[in-house]
């Protein structure tokens, strides 16, 4: 199902049918098409077909496995994935994000994070699909300048390791969006370095020292306890 608004196309993937009427008439409200799947096979033909610009997907599906379904989805499509599920433990979060999901969030929830989350999801897509170029990512006092390797708060040049700078420079490339333990490690380490979470704690420890006025009280970098981190969205059309 269609509505008839002209705006990005999102695909709602939801075997209950008052969530589903629920999301259908927010997003139309707010100028989105709505697809709809019920099934997991229903939501790969969708997918395939009919190339939404953002997935919301529930992970409790009659037929396949949220996650599973997320995997099979990451093989071949980079479209923008949210999950949205009644699951709450931290373990799900996580196989949800390392599935390939963009972003997690818990029912119930409200309508205008999600509604933000969106939005976030399709900013960064758009980026993705503009070309190469490393954005310049500036909130607040801080401004990273993936191209030049620069981060200065408030005017001044922040001095970082080169291993705080990957680290940085990743959480900036998905910022708004969660990134997992698991994917700050292998990406800032190596495949082989996936369970030594204890590294991203010490060089998250200290990257916030020198980015945070109150490294205790962080504003840029937020904690998801168990799962990972993410990076506060960026202000601007500079924002990345």
């Amino acid at each position: 199902m269609t509505t008839e608004a002209g705006g990005p196309t999102v695909l709602v993937v939801e075997d209950e049918a008052p969530m589903r009427r629920l999301l259908r008439a927010s997003l139309a409200a707010h100028g989105y098409q709505v697809l709809e799947a019920e099934t997991g096979g229903a939501a790969v033909i969708a997918a395939s077909t009919q190339n939404p610009a953002v997935v919301l997907l529930d992970l409790g599906l009659p037929d396949v496995d949220g996650v599973d379904l997320t995997r099979e989805l990451r093989g071949w499509s980079r479209v923008p994935i949210l999950v949205l599920s009644a699951r709450g433990r931290e373990q799900d979060k996580v196989d949800a994000l390392d599935a390939g999901a963009d972003d997690y969030v818990t029912k119930p929830f409200g309508m205008n994070e999600l509604l933000a989350r969106v939005r976030v999801l399709l900013r960064h897509a758009a980026e993705r699909s503009g070309g190469d170029a490393e954005p310049i990512y500036r909130s607040g006092e801080l401004v990273v300048d993936l191209a030049r390797r620069e981060v200065t708060r408030a005017g001044v040049l922040v001095h970082l390791t080169p291993t705080e700078h990957r680290l940085l420079a990743l959480l900036v490339r998905h910022a708004g969006r969660v990134v997992t333990h698991r994917q700050i490690l292998e990406d800032v380490w190596g495949p082989a370095y996936r369970r030594r979470t204890h590294y991203v704690r010490v060089h998250m420890a200290e990257l916030r020292k020198k980015i945070e006025t109150e490294p205790a009280r962080p504003r840029f970098i937020s904690t998801e306890l168990g799962v990972g981190y993410r990076m506060r969205e960026g202000d601007g059309p500079d924002g990345a």
